[in-house]
């Protein structure tokens, strides 16, 4: 019996324990709001983490340690009816480099037209065919978007699935008297982000996000030098985008989350390599033109 129940307890600690795909922190700020019951917030922090960090985004299995980190900043400022807030939301999402400790940002995106009912301790539910409430459209949206920014990451247009999901909360959130999600509102907001991922015109960065990451970032461990030309070959993906359309709204994404990190990259680079990628950062990225002169020593 001993035997048996030994048996039984091994195969169990074989089996691997498989979790959700996102290792969320989310923050719920409310300072600005003044004379209101504090608790709804918490409850609110505690409601959106576990939609998040519970549910199931895709049919793929994840180990512990590969859960996306990712965290969603509330910032509510304005409290428009007992069940109604206004405010921001910063969202951030990073993944590991092979072989090493560092995380390396994927998005780094402060969202200005976050607006939405919340019902203290009412259910956050999501159903990919119904329309959705404004806080659960918003958070299906930023998962999705951090997903297909991951999987592209690691294959070529990997994320096509899961952008096509975002699209599709964007399509429903139409009809949404919130600010965010329509063509007309702005050419900075959550419908423009998606169109131009999606946008066959941009396609060059989607193929960039590839090489960066995987034939770049990940093989700097064994091949920095070879690793790095590879980084600056996949700038050049960038540039053809920014050529076609300058002012992208998806190249601001990209630099927001990597413009410190390619300082970083091409600092300790050769000098002729140093050169080429500055000018072409200069180019594309003009708002981050004084980081940039550090590649090249100058202040």
């Amino acid at each position: 019996m001993r035997k048996f129940f030994l048996v039984i307890l091994v195969s169990l600690l074989s089996i691997p324990v498989f979790s959700q795909e996102f290792k969320c922190n989310i923050q719920v700020v409310s300072q600005k709001i003044q004379g209101t019951n504090k608790q709804v917030f918490r409850t609110m922090q505690t409601a959106i983490n576990e939609f998040m960090n519970s549910r199931r985004w895709t049919d793929h299995v994840y180990s512990y340690d590969e859960r996306i980190e990712c965290t969603f900043l509330f910032n509510l400022t304005e409290q428009i009816s007992a069940d109604e807030f206004r405010g921001s939301l910063q969202v951030q999402a990073s993944r590991p480099i092979y072989n090493s400790s560092y995380n390396t940002v994927m998005l780094n995106f402060k969202d200005d037209d976050v607006q939405f009912k919340y019902v203290e301790y009412q259910a956050l539910d999501f159903n990919e065919t119904a329309t959705p409430s404004e806080l659960t459209g918003l958070l299906a949206y930023y998962a999705y978007l951090i997903l297909g920014l991951d999987y592209d990451t690691f294959a070529m247009d990997g994320g096509a699935p899961y952008f096509a999901k975002a699209e599709s909360v964007v399509n429903k959130m139409q009809n949404s008297n919130v600010a965010g999600w329509k063509a007309y509102e702005s050419r900075d907001n959550r419908y423009w982000l998606i169109e131009n991922i999606l946008n066959n015109s941009y396609s060059p960065v989607r193929e960039c996000l590839y090489r960066y990451h995987r034939l770049g970032l990940d093989r700097m461990a064994d091949q920095l030098t070879e690793s790095r030309a590879e980084i600056a070959e996949s700038l050049r993906l960038l540039q053809k985008a920014y050529r076609a359309k300058p002012g992208a709204f998806i190249l601001k994404i990209f630099f927001d989350a990597k413009a410190d990190e390619l300082v970083h990259i091409f600092s300790e680079s050769f000098t002729d390599e140093k050169k080429r990628v500055f000018n072409i950062l200069s180019e594309i990225d003009p708002a981050n033109i004084k980081k940039y002169n550090k590649i090249i020593g100058q202040k």
